[in-house]
């Protein structure tokens, strides 16, 4: 499991630390999850970080290592969730997207983007790592533009010609849209 936590100071962004957990294979799955909570929590105990953002699983074939993967997953929601966290998930291609400006961009183009955006002089970590740290700064980016259209909304309802946020689900929906609900 990759980590990757960013400090983002104005328009500044900075890595603070990014890492894998390795798992022990032969250890029992449930101690697994247990060592992914104590991992979660010992980072938002070590950083008290204001967001936790995830990337969304893939489909694969294999069912049962899909299956693994959001239990994991799962567990690491479960613990920012107890933390008092809001959660955001991101699809793999959404991440490359906003890193790459390629939805299908290759592992080493995402991380010589990450270098130039972080202005590192690392050599590519394990791509879990790299993977996580993408996640995080794809977070960074979707937060700046929702505070951009958030002032842009504003400043278009000053002059009548405000641009409504999309919304994120039907209660947004029907807020937003207060005639169109029946």
């Amino acid at each position: 499991m990759g980590y990757g936590l960013v400090k983002c100071t104005g328009d500044k962004l900075t890595l603070i630390e990014m890492g894998v957990l390795r798992l022990p294979t032969r250890q029992d799955g449930y101690e697994r999850l247990h060592l992914i909570h104590k991992k979660v929590h010992e980072l938002i105990g070590r950083f008290r970080p204001e967001d936790f953002a995830i990337e969304a699983p893939f489909f694969g074939k294999n069912v049962q290592s899909m299956l693994k993967l959001g239990r994991a997953q799962g567990v690491a929601i479960a613990t920012a969730m107890q933390a008092g966290m809001s959660v955001t998930e991101y699809s793999p291609k959404k991440v490359k997207q906003s890193i790459t400006g390629n939805g299908n961009a290759e592992k080493e183009k995402v991380w010589k983007m990450l270098q130039h955006i972080l202005q590192l002089e690392q050599d590519i970590p394990a791509y879990d790592a790299s993977d996580a740290l993408a996640v995080a700064v794809c977070h960074y980016f979707q937060n700046q533009m929702d505070e951009k259209l958030s002032q842009v909304s504003a400043e278009g309802s000053k002059t009548g010609t405000a641009r409504r946020k999309k919304a994120g689900s039907w209660e947004d929906f029907i807020r937003q849209n207060p005639g169109r609900a029946r």
